[in-house]
């Protein structure tokens, strides 16, 4: 009857829907999701991207590194500030972009909810992460 349990268990559910297509695409579900900002907002730093994911800096330094190795981003230091690691697509990356959607789409449809229902789903999950997010704030040190 916990809350909890059924949000862990339809995160676990929508994970293990997007596994095996976004593998013969080459991604991860935490590559897919940095490269879902990626698509959307185009370049980025680490910790722009780190804050986006709602990550740890270090916890997306490795991520982008697998992304860059595997072609889909570049890497390179901001010469105005050496601390920054921006980040690009590539051609490749880009390239991936029509490929997850379809992925996405199928994924959406395996969810069995309306269009409608989809929407007002997301929304209830943002609005429940806005409001959790601000009572930790209120109790954070």
């Amino acid at each position: 009857d916990q809350m909890c349990f059924a949000l862990y268990a339809a995160s676990n559910g929508i994970i293990r829907a997007y596994r095996a297509p976004l593998a013969k695409l080459g991604l991860t579900y935490p590559q897919y999701i940095a490269m879902l900002v990626l698509w959307e907002h185009g370049d980025q730093t680490v910790k722009s991207l780190a804050a986006q994911l709602d990550l740890d800096s270090s916890t997306v330094t490795p991520l982008v590194k697998r992304l860059a190795a595997n072609g889909l981003v570049h890497r390179e230091r901001d010469p105005t500030n050496e601390r920054n690691l921006k980040i690009q697509l590539t051609a490749a990356g880009r390239a991936l972009h029509a490929a997850a959607a379809v992925v996405q789409q199928r994924v959406a449809c395996q969810t069995g909810l309306s269009a409608e229902q989809f929407l007002l789903l997301r929304s209830q999950l943002h609005d429940l992460t806005r409001k959790l997010e601000g009572e930790l704030a209120k109790t954070a040190p």
